[in-house]
């Protein structure tokens, strides 16, 4: 049985992270609340990709936080990691299954209602959804679908969804109102002068939110 939470889903971003390095606003985070981490890093090959992930791994022992690697299979795998991230351009999820094997978590990027009803409960566990607004974090994201637009696709999503894309504490409620288990961010924690404080004031949206 994997278990994860979907709460409070930091997604690592280099340079927004570059002022503390982004093991160190992991562990903050962690400390502050975050549920997940996941290490992003368009810019750097595989071999630096171990290197992050290693580390991070190592200043995350203890915390029972999952790491998971965005896109590099071959990363992921050579860490160790918890699970793998994938979008729709990147490695076909069902081949991204046969490679990590049936226990690590498997994230999937969906951006339909179509591609959320595709979804392969025995290869996917989780899937990120959005983009709910517009983000310069990913300049070529897809058009931004809203909370309405969140809703629709989580409800045709068989697994667990996380909202993504440009969302920040405040909208912890409208997300989880329409279906999310939690919010995935970046800029709201990475970047911040105290990303211990900033992962809390997000649990604390999140814990609201469910009340």
């Amino acid at each position: 049985m994997k278990n994860f939470d979907l709460s409070v889903y930091l997604v690592l971003d280099p340079d927004l992270c570059r002022e503390i390095g982004m093991v160190e606003t992991a562990r903050l985070a962690v400390e502050g609340g975050a549920t997940i981490v996941q290490l992003r890093d368009k810019h750097a090959d595989t071999a630096q990709i171990i290197e992050t992930g290693r580390a991070l791994k190592a200043a995350l022992a203890g915390a029972r936080v999952p790491l998971i690697v965005n896109d590099d299979v071959e990363a992921a795998i050579a860490i160790g990691a918890a699970g793998l991230h994938v979008g729709q351009s990147d490695m076909v999820a069902a081949i991204a299954r046969e490679r990590i094997g049936r226990d690590m978590i498997l994230g999937l990027s969906v951006e339909t209602e179509e591609l959320a009803q595709r979804i392969d409960t025995s290869v996917v566990d989780y899937v990120g959804i959005g983009p709910v607004f517009a983000t310069l974090t990913k300049p070529d994201h897809k058009q931004p679908i809203g909370f309405d637009g969140l809703a629709r696709i989580v409800a045709a999503a068989p697994v667990p969804a996380v909202a993504i894309g440009g969302v920040k504490a405040e909208h912890a409620g409208p997300a989880l109102a329409a279906g999310a288990r939690g919010i995935a961010v970046v800029s709201a924690i990475c970047g911040q002068p105290d990303p211990k404080a900033a992962a809390r004031r997000i649990a604390e949206e999140i814990e609201r939110a469910r009340a």
